[in-house]
């Protein structure tokens, strides 16, 4: 309940159960959806063979999902109000559970797909909805221990699926990536079932709840799925050079532009735009967004160059990210607890400036002779900063927002947070084709150099003493070193990415100093109880 409420005498609700027990609860079942984001992403290949599918079509294993999981986000206060907040957060669960099981059991790539979709839009819910539970179930001064809880399940899941999910497909099958989530799931419901409960304001929301918005969900689906599915195969279709990008992006800008004017002013939005009017929730959304591009990027940026050009093994790869989120894990109730002590708008401005820093580090000690544990300082180098900037954020998001507003609010800010994941990885890999393909021409133009001619001649002639043909040894030589120029080419286009990101996290640093003030360790203005 608000101050407000407080001081005309409501007694401040509190949950029976224990906070902490009921914080381990909400979060597993977050964690379990989290995970699935980044899991499949290696046993693709698996699924394509296994049942009798292209590449290209078992991508739509990842594009089924980030979709419908997207459009669920944030109209996830509005389903809170109609269904209530604990049978909701239930309801998810078990249809994620259930539609896991499917997923595994599937017998072709259709029914994996259709399997898919209900995964992503139960399971988005089940992360705004941990988010709006912890807001509640603790008072304002130890939120931000809670959020450290939840920022495990956002942070930390993304970096180990890969690796889980390696490890799954090599060791088991690619069915189990998904038969892992139903005992989890179940721990999660019986948990969830026992300890949530909804505080009384929201059957306050409830009873003003009118009728379904058919319009703005009919916008929002359109609107969503179309931008998703244009980021997702934007690179591959060579963006605006094919007609069917061309169009879903002309498509997703006209139904997005027409969502926010109609629940601008429609009464009872699906999907609560008016909430941007608060500024500390617009900036905490906007930052929310440059962190998942932050944080995605620089995840598929690390394992890409440590495969593509190093020759890493796809479980390797994963124990360089992995390394970073145990790292975090270590971090993270250490910035729950100084979000006690400092304000969370200087906690945020510390995770830009060491992101920008880390990002620049990056950009220089990039190499293809980079050792396996240079490699992993680095990624846990851009990792820490990421705890800092998490928490503090969905701290800051709620400064200035009523009890009510809390549940949608938690999945504006997911949804900004996951368009910024999808986003990032659309930029980071187009950027490397580009630049790749630049960087290669301008070093084509040194293959007519001396020095290029003496170097290709020497390993001619060592390959000769190996004992190739004159004519093999030749060819072998020329190929090899167009191998190099490649492989340089690319590394260059990997240092210009970390740059980019590096500047982008000094600009969010500037504007961090922008948000508003919030009173760290005492009951703030707005309460969520």
């Amino acid at each position: 309940m608000s101050a407000a409420a407080a001081s005309l005498g409501e007694e401040i609700w509190q949950p029976k159960g224990n906070p902490w027990i009921i914080a381990i609860a909400v979060s597993l079942g977050a964690f379990m959806e989290v995970l699935d984001t980044s899991i499949a992403n290696v046993a693709l290949p698996h699924i394509a063979g296994n049942l009798g599918a292209s590449n290209d079509e078992s991508t739509w294993v990842l594009t089924s999902y980030l979709v419908s999981n997207a459009i669920v986000l944030p109209i996830s206060g509005w389903l809170v109000g109609w269904l209530g907040r604990k049978w909701f957060f239930l309801t998810c669960i078990v249809f994620f559970t259930a539609s896991s099981f499917l997923c595994g059991i599937a017998p072709n790539l259709g029914l994996l797909l259709l399997f898919r979709v209900l995964q992503g839009a139960f399971g988005g819910g089940l992360q705004p909805m941990a988010q709006a539970i912890l807001g509640d179930t603790f008072p304002p001064e130890k939120r931000g221990l809670a959020f450290a809880l939840y920022g495990v399940t956002a942070i930390c899941a993304p970096a180990i699926g890969p690796t889980l999910g390696g490890w799954i497909t090599d060791n088991y099958s690619w069915r189990w990536v998904f038969y892992i989530n139903v005992p989890v799931g179940a721990l999660a419901f019986l948990l969830v079932y026992q300890l949530v409960e909804d505080p009384p304001y929201l059957a306050r929301v409830k009873q003003r709840l009118s009728g379904f918005d058919f319009i703005g969900f009919s916008l929002l689906t359109v609107g969503v799925g179309a931008l998703q599915i244009a980021l997702d195969k934007g690179q591959e279709d060579d963006w605006f050079g094919s007609d069917f990008i061309t169009t879903l992006v002309v498509l997703a800008a006209m139904s997005l532009i027409s969502l926010v004017l109609w629940e601008w002013f429609h009464k009872e939005p699906i999907v609560d735009m008016r909430l941007f009017k608060n500024f500390n929730f617009a900036a905490s959304s906007l930052m929310f967004l440059m962190l998942g591009m932050a944080l995605f990027s620089s995840t598929v940026l690390m394992p890409q160059l440590l495969q593509t050009l190093m020759g890493y093994t796809a479980q390797k790869a994963g124990m360089v990210l992995s390394a970073g989120a145990l790292v975090v894990l270590v971090v993270l109730p250490m910035v729950g607890k100084l979000t006690t002590r400092f304000q969370a708008r200087y906690l945020i401005a510390f995770g830009w400036i060491t992101l920008a820093v880390s990002m620049y580090i990056s950009s220089k000690q990039i190499d293809l002779l980079m050792s396996f544990r240079s490699a992993t300082l680095l990624r846990v180098w851009q990792y820490i900063p990421v705890a800092f900037l998490f928490v503090p954020l969905t701290l800051a998001g709620y400064v200035g927002l009523s009890a009510e507003k809390t549940n949608a609010a938690a999945g504006l800010m997911n949804f900004m947070r996951n368009i910024g994941q999808s986003v990032g990885t659309s930029a980071v890999t187009t950027l490397i084709a580009r630049r790749s393909q630049y960087h290669q021409t301008v070093l084509a133009g040194y293959t007519a150099s001396a020095r290029f001619h003496d170097a290709t001649t020497a390993l001619a002639m060592r390959l000769r003493t190996a004992g190739l043909s004159v004519h093999a040894a030749q060819q072998q030589a020329l190929a090899r070193m167009y191998a190099l120029v490649q492989s340089q080419a690319a590394v260059l286009s990997y240092v210009e990415v970390y740059w980019l990101l590096a500047m982008a996290s000094t600009i969010m640093f500037a504007s961090s100093f922008l948000l508003k003030r919030n009173e760290p360790g005492k009951h703030e203005n707005v309460s969520v109880h």
